[in-house]
């Protein structure tokens, strides 16, 4: 199937009746989650379901036989999305800018700042058809009752043709999108493809954790915040980490980010870990894990259950890595490695872990520089779900850090 007309952006994102700066820093300020959005919008515009925006919804106009190659944006800050246009098929070709195995689906799902690829074909009665995303809702809380609609529309439908609405999953349809995430393939032997690197020189057990920090103004005396093996990164004020890393400056960061959690625990049993505060309440730090350049990482990025289960979409500056394996419930370190795939493993830089489960990921620590590795989910990240891969110089000039530009601002 080739594209046969024109590539279209769709963008999805949020929108506040109010500074979305001002939004998180109440929030930061009190301890609590941001106050949801007002609306969710597709290239900017709510649609018609919002009483603000009855006649502010986007239209896709298309010629009935042809290709259109759409690329499916999540630019949302907060929510994970479900994204359908009723009566058609995508054909999923790339994530995150990388080559798929074609993939046939009714429907995709898609984290913060993750993107998909589809081919739409224009294969349906001549009509108008409603495209719609909405909430992907996984850590069990109230559905957040919100619905974007933009109008696909075939040249020659008549004007007052009503649209077709499309039949949306749930709102906590974690099956739905489980088998979308892990459904996908790489495209191996592809253009840009990269083989899965077999020689591992580092490898790391990281828990992705909701908790709790001090905060002695704050009701209760704690603020929510976030972890990685029970690290609650705090980014530093004073010098950036690039800065200290290319003028060796000590005292900004610390290389000291461990392989494994502190405690080992039951990670997805939700009735027992809130109970331990040395798990729930988490130390704030600047915390960094030092790569020699060119090593291979393998990673498991394990959810736990120490303050409810979410789907986290974990996002890594700098690099693809290739997705190995996903699944639920704790790791197994002995039966999971045999689910495998190196073969054909889809290649990102955003992975949604599942709820209240575990996903591996391998990447080649090519880039020398520091990079962010962080949830995607806006605030999860001023909570501390981060941490940042300090990778050394290589040996040559094209693998060392090049100096900071000449008008690099002075803070």
């Amino acid at each position: 199937m080739r594209v046969n007309y024109k590539y279209v952006y769709m963008i999805a994102g949020e929108w506040w009746n109010a500074n979305v700066v001002d939004v998180e820093t109440q929030a930061l300020a009190t301890g609590t989650q941001p106050n949801n959005s007002d609306a969710f919008t597709i290239n900017g515009l709510p649609g018609d379901l919002y009483p603000c925006s009855q006649n502010r919804i986007f239209n896709l106009k298309i010629q009935k036989g042809k290709t259109y190659l759409l690329r499916i944006i999540n630019a949302a800050l907060n929510n994970e999305l479900f994204f359908k246009i009723a009566n058609h098929n995508m054909t999923v070709v790339a994530v995150d800018a990388s080559y798929t195995v074609p993939y046939v689906t009714g429907i995709v799902v898609t984290g913060p700042g993750q993107t998909v690829d589809v081919l739409l074909t224009a294969d349906q009665k001549v009509g108008s058809y409603y495209m719609v995303a909405n909430a992907y809702v996984s850590d069990g809380s109230a559905p957040l009752n919100s619905t974007t609609k933009g109008i696909v529309v075939y040249e020659g439908a008549p004007t007052t043709a009503t649209p077709i609405m499309p039949l949306m999953p749930a709102f906590n349809d974690t099956p739905t999108a489980h088998k979308f995430f892990t459904t996908i393939t790489g495209l191996a032997g592809g253009p840009h493809w990269v083989p899965v690197p077999r020689q591992i020189d580092e490898h790391m057990f990281v828990t992705v954790s909701m908790g709790l920090s001090v905060c002695p103004a704050c009701l209760n005396g704690t603020r929510l915040s976030a972890s990685m093996n029970n690290y609650s990164f705090v980014i530093p004020t004073s010098l950036s980490m690039l800065q200290a890393f290319y003028l060796n400056v000590s005292g900004i960061y610390t290389p000291d980010f461990p392989d494994t959690p502190p405690v080992k625990f039951d990670y997805t049993n939700d009735s027992i870990n809130i109970l331990n505060p040395s798990l729930s309440i988490t130390p704030k730090s600047t915390s960094v894990k030092v790569l020699k350049y060119n090593s291979t990482v393998e990673m498991v990025l394990q959810n736990t259950a120490i303050m409810g289960v979410e789907n986290h979409p974990m996002h890594l500056h700098g690099f693809n890595f290739h997705v190995l394996a996903q699944g639920f419930g704790n790791y197994d370190p002995l039966k999971d490695p045999t689910k495998f795939n190196i073969v054909n493993p889809q290649s990102r830089n955003t992975i949604g872990v599942p709820v209240g489960g575990w996903a591996v990921i391998r990447f080649i620590a090519n880039n020398p520089g520091v990079w962010s590795m962080h949830c995607h989910l806006d605030v999860h990240l001023p909570w501390g779900l981060a941490t940042a891969f300090v990778v050394q110089n290589g040996p040559t000039e094209d693998s060392t850090l090049p100096p900071p530009p000449a008008d690099l601002p002075r803070c």
